[in-house]
């Protein structure tokens, strides 16, 4: 399957949109999967990104004076039940689907509400239009070059959905909430908001398309801090 290049005046605007901003990187900074969070921490400074990596026991006043908040899957959601992560007055883009419903970005209910499936390396891009699709036409795109992990949510109806599963259109895995959209228990968000569908070790793994997604995420996400 052919993609379609980069454009470059995309590449430039994305390029200043980051510049010297600043990102708190939540991860286990203990865990064996850590080193894919190496990888994630340099693409992000490449991008002119200024990246402060910090553990998941970090507290939520971490975040002050930073322009985005990046919660990794690597993180232990049983630990970070509860999270006032959900409260912090800047954007913040997480890709554990477990903590979806602490972060009130979802319902309660895994298997309903979030979860994930083992294998799967397509998604139906629904929102070509929006920012977040990263340029991506609308339809079915490939994300990995085989089957792997892949997270979802059910957001609520105040969300943005860019992306789902194919033939099941509930299970978004690219999802929004705007600042002062109406979030899930009637929680209303205090920046942006963003969910997105990587597993722990599918960063590496993502193809042109994957790649332009997660960029497109961080992209929207960070231009909505304005101070």
């Amino acid at each position: 399957m052919l993609h379609a290049p980069v454009v470059p005046a995309q590449q430039a605007a994305g390029e200043q949109v980051t510049a010297q901003k600043k990102v708190l990187y939540v991860t286990r900074l203990k865990h064996k999967d850590r080193e894919i969070d190496d990888k994630v921490r340099e693409h992000l400074e490449k991008r002119g990104m200024i990246v402060t990596m910090v553990d998941e026991s970090a507290p939520a006043t971490a975040a002050e004076g930073e322009d985005l908040v990046v919660i990794s899957s690597v993180v232990s959601a049983r630990d970070m039940t509860g999270t006032s992560y959900k409260n912090v007055n800047v954007p913040l883009v997480t890709w554990e689907s477990d903590l979806f419903d602490s972060l009130r970005l979802t319902g309660a209910k895994k298997g309903e509400d979030f979860g994930e499936v083992e294998k799967e390396h397509y998604i139906n891009v629904v929102n070509a239009p929006s920012a977040l699709a990263g340029g991506l036409p609308a339809g079915k795109r490939w994300v990995y070059p085989r089957d792997d992990e892949m997270g979802w949510g059910k957001p609520a109806p105040g969300a943005t959905i860019i992306a789902t599963i194919p033939g099941e259109p509930q299970h978004a895995v690219v999802f929004a909430y705007e600042k002062g959209a109406t979030m899930d228990y009637d929680f209303i968000a205090p920046a942006r908001r963003v969910g997105l569908f990587l597993g722990n070790r599918t960063f590496d793994k993502l193809s042109p398309d994957g790649s332009a997604l997660f960029d497109a995420a961080i992209d929207w996400a960070i231009s909505g801090n304005h101070g």
